[in-house]
């Protein structure tokens, strides 16, 4: 299975759609904001990733004005986060069969590409 988790609005997102030709390499794409994510998905990536932790953005606006960095937050806590608010993933979350990718850091991506070659 080949799947990228996205927005379609992130210049990031597709910046790094565009660098690694997923559009060509028989990706399915689902653009997180218009099609949710399940719980079933969401479940299924962190058993990949190790934890809902680690599929977690703080980054994301919505962590400070929702005043999360001062909260100790429990792994049910971030996956009911995520659920109810794409901005909480970090994007994008690409899967190649076994393998996951989460996030856009340059290792993350150089990994990927290498998966995909």
């Amino acid at each position: 299975m080949k799947k990228i988790y996205h927005l379609s609005t992130c210049s990031t997102c597709q910046r790094i759609i565009r660098e690694l030709d997923l559009h060509n390499k028989g990706f399915e794409f689902q653009d997180i904001k218009t099609n949710k994510i399940t719980p079933e998905q969401i479940d299924m990536m962190a058993e990949k990733s190790g934890s809902y932790d680690a599929l977690f953005s703080r980054r994301a606006m919505k962590y400070k004005s929702m005043g999360l960095a001062e909260k100790q937050l429990s792994e049910s806590d971030i996956r009911n986060l995520i659920l109810d608010e794409y901005t909480f993933l970090k994007r994008p979350v690409i899967q190649i069969d076994d393998q996951q990718f989460v996030g856009n850091s340059k290792k993350v991506i150089e990994q990927a590409a290498s998966a995909l070659a």
